[in-house]
């Protein structure tokens, strides 16, 4: 696509064309998942219509014509994310079990006294599973806190040091939209000689990724919140980490040989992904990052950018209306938490969609930070390639609405 068209775009998404409550809808919930244009949704119907069948088991040609596409689409996703190999990329059923793999590894390789460390502003993926990783192996979780609704870099090196043997922070913060300087924090936990794992889900759909440059061991994100469907993602982990790792689940396709006491694995990819995979979900995904990668991340990247520019100054100007992280538009990624005063979150949402403007409302799966907010939960609205100043406005305006109506001077 030689220029950015939202609008155009916005054609290619048939949900989107639709009315609710009476009112066009504004789809600003892109966070939580993302709609999918017709070109994903042709790949999947053509899927089920014309080549169904297992993958990696069959000499037929249906099985053949799956498995080809489905190893397509992962060296597609190895393209996008600029990684060595596609015996690198581990398809998933999306973040949170990419990052509970990896901790189900710390688990190997922890010993108490040991430390992990997060942020407070993790997504409960990526905080769950290391308390458990350290419940388990009597390693300590250590917290790094924030700064102008930022993450603290200096907290973090002050509290990175030799027993830390795991880093696990979200690359773009899915409440406050700030982004982490996660190249940095790689080289400074290799330093001391910890494991670099990043949180992808927020990052990966927003803006050009090359894992190889970011240096991190892992790195996860998830396909529905880039255009692909549920129940599909994708682990990135350098080699030599993905050989040293026990699989997590066992049964067919990850085998190589089972004995009656015993059994080997199939090498990478595959021995990390038992039974049948979600083969129409890969599939797809490696449509969706087809439908990117031909507009450009960067220019995704510079049109989510020029939203928030517009929109967050108009946020913070309304009178009663708090917005969290980063104030700075250029330091803020297209999700926008908030909260109007004397309003509970849930009834701003509800007078939105009232308004035909889809936003999230509650702790959005982040309660420790919520916590340190010192606030039980929030309003997010989150933005993708097919909105417009045209959505931004009727946000603004649907808000403005929603205060003077509970204000009762509508």
């Amino acid at each position: 696509m030689t220029a950015f068209d939202a609008l155009k775009i916005y054609q290619d998404f048939p949900i989107l064309d639709q009315v609710v409550n009476d009112e066009p809808l504004v789809y600003l919930d892109n966070a939580a998942t993302t709609q999918k244009p017709q070109a994903v949704l042709d790949v999947l119907n053509d899927y089920y219509h014309t080549t169904n069948a297992n993958v990696h088991r069959g000499v037929h040609t249906l099985a053949e014509r799956a498995t080809s596409l489905y190893e397509i689409s992962r060296e597609r996703v190895r393209q996008f994310i600029h990684a060595k190999s596609t015996k690198e990329v581990l398809f998933t059923r999306g973040t949170t079990t990419g990052l509970n793999w990896v901790a189900r590894f710390a688990e190997e390789v922890l010993q108490a006294d040991d430390e992990v460390l997060i942020s407070i502003m993790e997504h409960h993926s990526n905080l769950i599973p290391w308390q458990e990783a350290c419940r388990k192996t009597g390693a300590k979780l250590v917290y790094v806190y924030l700064k102008d609704g930022q993450l603290d870099m200096a907290d973090f090196r002050a509290k990175l040091n030799a027993k830390t043997k795991f880093v696990s922070i979200a690359h773009v913060s899915n409440v406050l939209g700030s982004v982490q300087s996660v190249k940095e924090m790689a080289e400074l936990a290799h330093q001391v000689e910890a494991y670099m794992v990043v949180d992808g889900a927020q990052s990966t759909p927003h803006m050009a990724i090359d894992v190889q440059d970011l240096d991190c061991d892992f790195f996860a994100f998830s396909g529905h919140k880039m255009l692909g469907p549920t129940g599909i993602g994708v682990l990135y982990g350098k080699e030599e980490l993905l050989n040293r790792m026990s699989p997590v689940e066992f049964g067919g396709e990850m085998i190589d040989f089972v004995y009656e006491q015993e059994a080997t694995w199939k090498e990478l990819p595959w021995k990390f992904e038992a039974g049948t995979p979600n083969i129409s979900g890969a599939i797809a995904l490696g449509a969706a990052v087809d439908y990117l990668t031909n507009i450009g991340m960067d220019a995704v990247h510079a049109h989510e950018q020029e939203l928030v520019n517009y929109v967050l100054p108009k946020l913070q100007a309304i009178d009663g209306v708090t917005v969290y992280g980063p104030q700075d538009p250029s330091q803020h990624m297209g999700v926008i938490a908030f909260n109007v005063e004397g309003l509970h979150p849930h009834d701003v949402a509800t007078a939105l969609d009232c308004e035909g403007v889809a936003v999230r409302a509650g702790h959005h799966c982040a309660q420790p930070l919520l916590t340190h907010l010192g606030i039980p939960s929030t309003v997010r609205a989150s933005f993708y390639i097919y909105n417009t100043k045209e959505d931004c406005d009727r946000l603004v305006e649907a808000l403005v609405k929603t205060k003077e109506f509970f204000n009762g001077t509508f």
